[in-house]
């Protein structure tokens, strides 16, 4: 049987005919919306990260890990991993393909390798005489203990008071191998350019009197800014500097004679905010290089501040104006990034820093 010669070429041109309108339909997709990028960092020292991509008519994606390469991993779903040999920062981006529309997002990323701790430094022992150990967190477990500490979360009050310039995040604190360790990340989250952590005892563990101790390995650097305080139990009824502040230690980093001094002070209303205190440098090296104790020994008339069991100051609290300070207070432990005192990190801050604690102690 013969063909028609019409049907014949039809039959020709008809494949051709899809294949344009298959084209064209390609072409004309809509770029993909709501791109959103979600890593999951592994916990294990492993630096396995697990990418999930996520977009509104999103056909296929292109992932790119910011490893200092050109490589890329394509991902029809959304989904891909890469293990990162050293800790860092990562700037990753995502491409979301639809036809020959694309959009792209960059996330940056923190891998911690849970490198090995030098537990060098000095080690205060674990009584004195005429006190007991009434209260120690040594941060054995693999989270924080939750029925001594407290998560304070945001960005606070103008920056906490201080115009500070980090969001406290859970995920910056983590309990791994006896050591605390709150980590400042130079990250965008919550309206803020950077992320850290912030702990307090409130209404779980308060004190008064004894000797409150801390051993850790602080941070460094302009605009970075440890501490280990307390306030007055009494501060959701009776504000702040009604209640009293006791600070144990800070630093403000930013080079020589600010990343090797230390700082305490205590807060106080005395016909206004009144606050005195002292300090003290090292005379070699950094609080960054090695542990060291901070402590006080606080009694009805005096607090004394001692590093590595040193005294360096004294400030003396009798006095119906210092009243504060013969009243329970609880405490605190943060890792600030800029403020009124330290001012802003600048390009020679390497970000992430590091406030690794070993131990809290309280004796009486």
């Amino acid at each position: 049987m013969k063909t028609h010669k019409f049907f014949k070429n039809w039959l020709l041109i008809l494949p051709l005919l899809m294949l344009n309108i298959s084209c064209k339909k390609e072409a004309s997709a809509a770029a993909p919306t709501s791109l959103e990028l979600v890593a999951n960092i592994s916990d294990d020292g492993s630096g396995r990260v697990d990418f999930v991509a996520k977009a509104n008519n999103a056909e296929r994606y292109l992932f790119s890990f910011g490893q200092g390469t050109n490589e890329s991993i394509r991902s029809n779903d959304g989904k891909a991993y890469t293990i990162y040999a050293e800790s860092g920062t990562y700037t990753v981006k995502v491409i979301a393909y639809a036809g020959d529309k694309s959009t792209e997002i960059t996330k940056q990323i923190t891998v911690d390798k849970n490198e090995v701790i030098d537990n060098a430094g000095y080690i205060s022992p674990e009584s004195y005489p005429g006190m007991t150990l009434v209260w120690r967190d040594e941060f054995n477990g693999s989270a924080l203990d939750t029925q001594f500490w407290n998560f304070e979360e945001g960005n606070g009050t103008e920056g906490w008071g201080n115009w500070e310039l980090q969001y406290y995040r859970k995920e910056n604190t983590k309990v791994h191998n006896g050591y605390l360790t709150i980590t400042a990340k130079k990250e965008s989250f919550g309206g803020k350019e950077y992320t850290s952590s912030r702990l307090t005892t409130e209404a779980k563990k308060d004190f008064l009197y004894g000797r409150i101790e801390m051993r850790a390995k602080l941070p460094k650097g302009q605009g970075i800014w440890p501490a280990f305080w307390a306030l007055g139990a009494n501060i959701r009824t009776t504000p702040w500097p009604f209640s009293g502040e006791i600070d144990i230690m800070e630093m403000v980093g930013g080079g020589p004679g600010k990343d090797n001094t230390l700082h305490g002070t205590v807060h106080y209303e005395d016909g206004g905010h009144k606050y005195v205190g002292g300090s003290t440098t090292l005379p070699s090296g950094d609080f960054y290089d090695k542990f060291h104790v901070f402590s006080i020994v606080w009694t009805a008339s005096s607090i004394k501040w001692y590093l590595d069991n040193i005294e360096f100051y004294t400030f003396d609290t009798t006095g119906a104006n210092k009243d504060e300070f013969r009243r329970p207070y609880f405490l605190l432990l943060n890792l600030a990034v800029g403020g009124n005192w330290p001012g802003s990190p600048n390009a020679s801050t390497v970000f992430p820093q590091k406030y690794i604690v070993d131990y809290v102690r309280v004796f009486q």
